[in-house]
């Protein structure tokens, strides 16, 4: 079984911006169903989506990924 570490950061920084999955899919240019994917690791973002939401958060990938800690 895969790790999600992704799906679970991207669901604790959307819910400390108080945004819904569809707010933030419509921010992103994705839909909620995307981001519900993402969160539950149905899929993976692709490199450019994590950039996308990286510069959103202003965080690294790393950090999305669950590399850093900080």
């Amino acid at each position: 079984m895969r790790d999600n570490k992704f799906g679970i950061i991207l669901k604790e920084l959307r819910k400390e911006a108080n945004l819904s999955q569809d707010q933030l899919g419509k921010k992103l240019g994705f839909s909620n169903q995307t981001v519900s994917f993402w969160e539950s690791g149905k899929r993976e973002p692709s490199l450019d989506a994590l950039v996308s939401v990286a510069k959103y958060f202003d965080v690294s990938v790393d950090f999305l990924l669950g590399i850093e800690t900080f």
